[in-house]
């Protein structure tokens, strides 16, 4: 009985020992464990070529005589000064954005061109519905849930002047990412072409959704016939020989996503597998052999890049290229913009050695603009704020498109226009029109586009996050925030980069905005999901400066 007793105890002892360690690790045990979960639930196999679905051998009528064939090409995070139409970007050191300028030199820019959220998914679902998604419960970002566990002992750091804060409750009943995403019920880009006979491909990042359990919210049930998907979200192995990284050891986003994301991509919605190069080589080459497939009939293609989010990988054959740059995370960043770039330059060749370069829309833009947790102050100059801000960093974004013979090469587009008007002009080009059966924010920009047309009417648009939100209506804008409880107003016609803020002064147009907020915001629905984390966000200063009290700052809703 004695030495039972002793053995029980032993047993006792053990297992307190082992909760003890585990707790006293559970930071690392909860920052490896989506890893963990996704190594066990999608093994991946080996790289495996795509058979692209073909068209016809031969076509029915000259590339003229048919509808016109679209390409979407959406990077992400690029800021808006990345790219060198805009006078910036690393063109002096071998990472300059020809291709992309060369859509705005052979078509239109469109100068203020804004992204229909500071953040991926809501911009996203924006494009692809011409609706603000805040009108379907599409208000806040899907996050992790092995982040949303993490999160209250990630960002649990008292030298922080403006600490995250986190639901605890919320967090713990999250729901899964890939859960939570555009609803099946909204009708998408892809299935008003799809039902006018083009050939939909959808190519890299979707983030709007999507598991075994949810599949409406797939490429698939979304209207794409075929879908190339990104799983996860490494360019490369991290040990590979081929990839150059950059970690950003003061963000805590950063140091979670390096242990937990994984290199893997499916094909209408199989089984996981690795594919044979850097990923954004990698959807470029699939991109190409796509559209050569369905050279002989309409198609659509969504080319949802990865680049340049972070975790920060740069193929080492770009870092070489990369010369004159001391610092190596804008190095790596820079190196990772050039591949964008070429990307853009193979999609465009492509076209003109298959015939179509004259009937292609080609619409290049970023989902928002760069964040200021990698590091790098220069990305969205000369505008004020970062991804998750309503400033101007945040929302404007390299936007341009060209259609040759019907939007004239080096047009300059001034009114502003966002991403919900993809979809109206998208679908007339196409010949068809929008569902009458629920409310199309945005407008087709192809009668203002046309050398003699008519300057687009003034129109309010509308940015929102919960309590932080923003309009803009008639070179105004305000910015509400939530935490701190201030308004921001800007004269943007005046000042641009939103330097001088008017709200004590014109308490008169603050408030005929906040009116046009109010009334936007009436009769929306519940968001889908709630918001579990607050983040502070410096508008002035990138992450890894230090902070003081005198900064403007604006809480985040994820």
């Amino acid at each position: 009985m004695t030495r039972t007793r002793k053995t029980l105890s032993l047993i006792v002892l053990a297992i307190a020992a082992l909760a003890a360690l585990v707790y006293a690790n559970r930071l690392l045990v909860l920052q490896y464990s989506l890893g963990w979960l996704t190594d066990i639930r999608h093994p991946r196999e080996a790289y495996r070529p795509v058979a692209w679905m073909a068209g016809p051998p031969a076509a029915d009528a000259p590339p003229a005589a048919r509808p016109p064939n679209i390409i979407v090409i959406v990077a992400d995070d690029m800021g808006y000064n990345d790219v060198s139409t805009h006078g910036g970007g690393y063109a002096a050191h071998g990472a300059g954005t020809p291709h992309i300028d060369s859509i705005a030199r052979d078509g239109v820019i469109f100068e203020r061109g804004y992204a229909g959220a500071a953040v991926c998914t809501i911009s996203r679902a924006a494009l692809l519905s011409g609706r603000y998604p805040w009108r379907f419960g599409v208000e806040f970002t899907p996050t992790p849930g092995a982040l949303a566990r993490v999160a209250p002992l990630l960002y649990d750091d008292p030298a922080r002047l403006r600490p995250a804060l986190v639901d605890q409750d919320k967090a713990a009943a999250s729901k899964a990412f890939n859960e939570l995403g555009m609803p099946g019920s909204e009708i998408t880009l892809a299935e008003l072409l799809r039902d006018r006979g083009y050939h939909t491909i959808h190519i890299g990042k979707w983030h709007l959704g999507g598991t075994p359990e949810h599949p409406e919210m797939r490429p698939n049930a979304q209207g794409f016939a075929e879908s190339l998907y990104m799983e996860s979200g490494l360019y490369l192995p991290q040990d590979s020989p081929d990839v150059v990284n950059a970690r950003q050891d003061f963000d805590p986003v950063d140091r979670f996503l390096w242990p937990n994301m994984r290199f893997g991509v499916s094909y209408n919605n199989g089984s996981w597998f690795e594919p044979d190069k850097y990923l954004t080589d990698y959807f470029t080459d699939e991109a190409v052999a796509a559209i050569r497939a369905n050279r002989n009939r309409p198609f659509f293609l969504y080319l949802a890049h990865w680049g340049v989010h972070t975790p920060l990988q740069a193929s080492k054959a770009d870092y070489d290229a990369v010369t004159g740059i001391p610092d190596h995370r804008r190095r790596v960043y820079a190196a990772m913009v050039r591949s964008v770039d070429r990307s853009v330059g193979r999609v465009l060749q492509t076209l003109r050695e298959q015939g179509l370069d004259e009937n292609t829309i080609v619409v290049f833009t970023s989902d928002n603009g760069a964040p200021g947790y990698i590091g790098l102050p220069e990305v969205n100059q000369p505008y004020r704020g970062w991804k998750l801000t309503q400033f101007e960093g945040g929302l404007r974004v390299p936007y341009m498109a060209r259609w040759p013979g019907r939007i004239r090469a080096g047009s300059r587009y001034a009114a502003p226009m966002s991403n919900i008007d993809i979809l109206p002009t998208i679908v007339a080009a196409a010949g068809g029109e929008p569902p009458k059966d629920r409310i199309i924010d945005g407008v087709n920009l192809l009668p203002f586009l046309a050398p003699d047309g008519p300057v687009q009417p003034e129109r309010a648009l509308f940015w929102r996050d919960g309590p932080y939100q923003a309009v803009q209506s008639g070179g105004w804008k305000l910015i509400v925030s939530g935490k701190p409880r201030r308004n921001w107003l800007f004269h943007l016609q005046q000042d641009p980069t939103e330097k001088t803020d008017l709200a004590a002064s014109q308490p008169q147009r603050v408030a005929q905005l906040q009116a046009l907020l109010a009334a936007h915001g009436k009769d929306l629905p519940a968001p889908l999901w709630p918001s579990f984390l607050q983040m502070p966000i410096a508008i002035d200063k990138t992450l890894d400066q230090p902070e003081s009290p005198d900064d403007e700052y604006a809480y985040w809703y994820n």
